[in-house]
């Protein structure tokens, strides 16, 4: 019986991002033998496709260790020298590496899928024990740290050449890597992708009469720029335009709550803590506009979800936000860091008509469907994976 190929997802953590658990339980469904490594935040849900090898406590972390290093020691001596080896050259703390690493080694994966291009360093070894490294090209990590971080730059620049293949989430992410060293022929372009049972469109009847609901979804952080939001809302309340904005996500932010005062916005803007996922739907299907003002991003998953529910898109042009919102057929864009134009376009869409409104939503919804399926995803990525022949050592 042919061995089925066995694939690390790896972010550090056992529960992760919206894009990392969607691609694990897509493969576990399709029965594929998963392994999990890394800290649990919580309590894993077993399956028998999926193996998690993860720590707590700190008397967890030694059970680990001294249960792996056992295993090794008695089947695996030879590549336990080998990477002991690795661990002493890298002149990094060895118990926290022996942890991370040992589990690793003892179980071998055929793939070791790494999430976050900052922790390469890290796993890089792997390649040398018969491993091959898919490394995901996303967001933060590849468009804007390493040109702040020089350092950063410089280990991708190393690293980069001597991974088996990378996984990008838009070709505007995959070309950025390029610069790092990345070998474009390795990088496959495979689009995030949703469940759409999790997700009620709703063909909305849009009236321009009444004040615009202007939606915001993401973490506390300067790349989703919220500033311009600000700037652009102003504007907005200048030209006497009634609407309402929120921002979950964000809820003490002195800088934003200063702004917000300044530009004599409380009655006009909300900030909210972060919600639970069937309450941030709720949130976006209520809104008339799903505003993403940021610098930065790989493909946004909000604006994909906003898409699915029905809730019309505003972006800007970051990142590989032109590779799904077309200009009046599947939502607006903005060029990045442009307050006029941010303004001016949510002006446009307060005048929509019904018609249009509903024209341009239903197109949205229809392109999510056909382009960011997660059965099409995790089919794509297993194909992927496939193209990638473990070694024999």
């Amino acid at each position: 019986m042919k061995k089925r190929q066995s694939i690390a997802i790896y972010s550090g953590v056992s529960q992760s991002t919206t894009f990392i658990e969607r691609l694990i339980k897509g493969l576990v469904k399709a029965n594929t033998n998963v392994y999990v490594f890394g800290s649990h935040i919580e309590k894993p849900t077993h399956h028998k496709n999926i193996t998690y090898i993860t720590y707590g406590q700190k008397w967890h972390k030694l059970v680990v260790l001294i249960k792996y290093s056992i295993l090794l020691f008695i089947f695996k001596l030879k590549e336990k020298k080998r990477l002991d080896a690795i661990i002493e050259a890298s002149g990094k703390g060895s118990y926290l590496l022996r942890l991370k690493y040992y589990p690793v080694l003892y179980h071998r994966p055929d793939i070791f899928h790494i999430q976050w291009a900052k922790s390469l360093e890290d796993w890089i070894w792997v390649e040398g024990f018969g491993m091959k490294v898919v490394l995901s090209l996303r967001g933060a990590h590849i468009n804007y740290s390493p040109i702040i971080d020089k350092q950063l730059a410089t280990l991708y620049k190393l690293h980069f050449p001597k991974i088996s293949a990378f996984h990008a989430v838009s070709k505007a992410i995959a070309k950025e890597a390029t610069k790092y060293g990345a070998d474009a022929d390795k990088i496959k372009v495979i689009k995030s992708g949703l469940n759409f049972d999790d997700f009620s469109f709703e063909l909305k009847l849009y009236n321009s009469e009444t004040p615009l609901e202007i939606i915001s979804v993401g973490r506390d952080h300067w790349k989703k720029n919220y500033k311009l939001a600000l700037d652009a809302l102003f504007e907005l309340k200048q030209l006497e335009k009634a609407f309402h904005y929120t921002i979950i996500g964000v809820k003490n932010n002195e800088a934003l709550l200063h702004q917000r005062s300044q530009l004599r916005l409380e009655e006009n803007v909300s900030f909210i803590d972060s919600l639970a996922f069937s309450e941030v739907q709720e949130a976006i299907k209520k809104a008339d506009v799903m505003l993403l003002p940021s610098v930065e991003e790989g493909i946004a998953n909000v604006v994909l979800e906003a898409m699915a529910l029905g809730t019309l898109v505003v972006s800007t042009t970051c990142g590989g936000m032109a590779e799904v919102v077309f200009p009046n057929e599947t939502g607006f864009l903005v060029p990045n860091r442009n307050v006029v134009t941010m303004y001016k376009t949510l002006i446009e869409v307060s005048e929509l008509s019904i018609e249009d409104y509903q024209r341009i939503t239903t197109q949205a919804k229809a392109f999510v469907e056909n382009y960011h399926n997660e059965n099409q995803m995790v089919t794509e990525m297993q194909s992927f994976y496939k193209t990638l022949k473990p070694q024999i050592l």
